[in-house]
């Protein structure tokens, strides 16, 4: 049997990602919030104020990240992308307005995926991977993202570590994400679009992250944290990250990586074979449509 190497050695492997969203998820619930200020300025924390802690704070301790960037955001704030690729950073593809592809038609999608594409070609960001908006992928979005060439994925849970994908002959790359990992789970919070309920203490959302963190050093794991800096870059939230990575620095066995880095290790993993995309053929019969 073949030895895994995507892990480098490491016990574990974190990827830092933080997904941009700003006003994106507020306006795909309806048009009507861009008259909501309050709302909207909640949104605009992230990119305005988050973000260039979020820099900081890698900065400070010497880690790189993965920026999951809206094309909508990108547009808005035309030199946010770049900012965050000067420091050293990578900046994904994450559709174009943040409508969930489970919601749109094929054409649709196609469509969304590629004017996102269009803006950070334009801005001469180089663009090596996708995450779906709230992770709902469909078969076109895999499609979408073999077709034109990125190297990777990060919106399934079929596992938790890399494994690859073969979308209709192409390999791509998969970096698994999971529920436990999002700090949307754990601080998302709105009155109109209820987004969340629950705004929980950074101090148990640490015990929560260290706890998996500690499991997936003893099973060999990617540690995918996802976070959106309109929440973790809010002041306590963003110590409590702080003392997170502190903390994996401190186990001397794990390693940091950008998505991109972490896919062309795993593309060049033998022990890695291809899967199929997830797919169940329903019977009509014993499932209606719903």
């Amino acid at each position: 049997m073949t030895t895994p190497t995507w892990h480098g050695g490491a016990q574990a492997v974190v990827t830092l990602t933080f997904d941009v969203d700003a006003e994106t998820p507020i306006l795909a619930a309806g048009r009507r919030y861009a008259d909501h200020l309050t709302t909207m300025s909640h949104q605009a924390y992230g990119p305005d104020v988050g973000v260039p802690r979020i820099l900081e704070l890698l900065g400070d301790l010497g880690v790189p990240a993965t920026f999951f960037v809206p094309g909508w955001v990108a547009e808005q704030r035309p030199e946010l992308a770049a900012t965050i690729q000067e420091r050293g950073h990578e900046v994904a593809h994450h559709s174009y307005s943040h409508r969930a592809p489970t919601t749109l038609t094929a054409a649709d999608e196609r469509a969304d995926f590629e004017r996102a594409l269009e803006v950070f070609v334009a801005q001469g960001i180089e663009i090596s991977g996708h995450r779906a908006a709230l992770w709902e992928a469909t078969r076109t979005t895999l499609e979408l993202v073999a077709e034109h060439g990125f190297a990777y994925d990060s919106s399934l849970m079929g596992d938790d570590r890399p494994y690859l994908l073969d979308v209709g002959g192409r390999s791509v790359v998969e970096l698994p994400v999971h529920w436990s990992l999002d700090d949307w789970e754990q601080y998302a919070y709105l009155p109109s679009p209820q987004i969340g309920t629950v705004i929980e203490s950074p101090r148990k959302v640490l015990e929560l992250w260290r706890a998996e963190l500690d499991a997936m050093r003893h099973f060999r794991c990617l540690f995918n944290l996802c976070l959106h800096p309109f929440l973790s870059g809010r002041p306590s939230r963003l110590l409590a990250l702080r003392d997170l990575i502190e903390y994996a620095q401190s186990c001397g066995d794990i390693t940091f990586a950008r998505c991109r880095d972490l896919a062309a290790a795993a593309r060049s993993d033998r022990a890695l074979s291809p899967r199929t995309p997830p797919g169940v053929v329903a019977d009509p019969f014993v499932y209606p449509l719903g």
